[in-house]
């Protein structure tokens, strides 16, 4: 059990968890303690309670319950969040024995997601989770929405839409799923239109936090917000980055991810997630300076298998190598790139082991091009890498790096 100071702040929270083993609770209760604080709760108190299942009917034991409704009223605590996604009669018997409210780990999350959202996909993506998540919570909820009145877990479609009838809700999530398939589709036609005109696409993807809009940044002048909160930026963002060869790719930054991320959110944001698996590389970035950035590192690659990726070229990148303290351990195999996206450091080697795990789609050559056919000589300039031009009297000559297909079709100019 640890104390924190007290705050004027209205949202005032404790943290509760249940140890059974099967993960990780101090942790996961440390970093529900950094979701409360992107949601904007001061906490209070974080309580773990060790037991071999969790209470079927207040998640932890009626004894541990009246001890935290204790510490809630010492602490002036008016919200209680538990590490765990709670049943709908959970909920209800937790906040009649202590009549304080109550949310989960799932509601906490949405309510960040609600709050970052800024694009219409991803409005319409938190508002279906919401929604999938409330619907089997809305029997008997009528005197626990008349307690709610604002705060954490309450933003997104708002009371009015959880006091509807089931039918209601029921349009409502096959509306915007309707919406979703149509986004998923214009998705796929730009896929598609990338496929087609040979753009290759590379997927930053990785636990929340881990750096990946600074990377973005840093690699493109993208301008994304970044901010040191898990889920500073929730929409993904596209941006055209070049590589050492010429090469011109489409770098794409998807949803971070969290220790068990809610299935309303991977189902909700699958389109999203899904550009990772259609990209021709993924970066799997973490934070090197993270005691468990290992871990990150697997969550990810869970996800990533889950969505179909494992033929994919995968980089682990560590950024925040800058950071590195020494009780972080590293993995001990594998072949990653360290680098320092706010510094710039080791981005050279990343760009380069982007290049090498690409398709060999370009090479060098020489060519010899006669004037009849001049025009040539723009088209490498304007998809290749022209390393020198010589006009001479038998035609120009070219050294540079171009597309394959191109050389294959005026294979007859090539010298060298």
């Amino acid at each position: 059990m640890e104390f924190h100071e007290n705050s004027e702040q209205t949202e005032i929270a404790v943290l509760v968890g249940v140890d059974t083993g099967t993960y990780d609770a101090r942790t996961s209760i440390d970093e529900l303690a950094e979701l409360a604080d992107t949601a904007g709760a001061v906490v209070a108190a974080k309580v773990i309670q060790r037991r071999d299942r969790i209470d079927a009917a207040t998640y932890v034991g009626s004894g541990r319950l009246e001890e935290i409704k204790n510490l809630a009223e010492l602490n002036d605590a008016n919200l209680l969040i538990f590490d765990g996604e709670l049943t709908p009669s959970q909920q209800r018997n937790i906040e009649d024995e202590t009549d304080i409210r109550v949310i989960d780990r799932t509601v906490l999350i949405l309510d960040i997601f609600a709050a970052r959202a800024r694009s219409g996909e991803g409005k319409i993506q938190v508002e279906l989770a919401q929604l999938k998540y409330s619907l089997p919570r809305l029997g008997g909820k009528g005197t626990e929405l008349s307690r709610l009145g604002g705060g954490i877990g309450t933003r997104g479609p708002g009371e009015s839409k959880l006091e509807s009838d089931r039918r209601h809700i029921r349009r409502r999530i096959q509306s915007l799923e309707k919406e979703l398939a149509e986004i998923a589709r214009r998705r796929k036609n730009l896929r598609d239109r990338r496929l087609k005109d040979g753009v290759e696409t590379v997927a930053l993807v990785g636990y929340t936090n881990a750096g990946k809009s600074t990377l973005m940044n840093a690699l493109t002048n993208a301008g994304v917000l970044v901010e040191d909160k898990l889920f500073a930026t929730l929409d993904p963002t596209s941006r055209a980055l070049l590589l050492p060869d010429g090469r011109r790719v489409m770098l794409i930054d998807t949803v971070g991810l969290v220790r068990r991320l809610p299935h309303h959110l991977v189902e909700a944001f699958r389109s999203t997630l899904e550009e990772a698996a259609f990209a021709s590389v993924i970066l799997n970035v973490c934070d090197a300076s993270d005691e468990h950035c290992v871990e990150h590192l697997n969550i990810t690659s869970d996800l990533l298998m889950s969505l179909g990726c494992a033929d994919k070229p995968i980089i682990p990148v560590l950024n925040k190598c800058d950071l590195i303290g020494s009780t972080v351990v590293l993995p001990a195999t594998g072949d990653f790139v360290m680098i320092s996206a706010l510094r710039g450091t080791g981005l050279g080697n990343l760009l380069a082991r982007i290049q090498l795990s690409l398709p060999l789609t370009r090479r060098r050559a020489e060519l010899m091009i006669p004037y009849t056919d001049a025009g040539l000589v723009n088209t490498i300039r304007e998809n290749g890498v022209m390393l020198c031009e010589e006009y001479r009297p038998e035609g120009i000559y070219v050294r540079a790096v171009a597309d394959i297909i191109f050389l294959e079709k005026h294979k007859e100019y090539i010298v060298g």
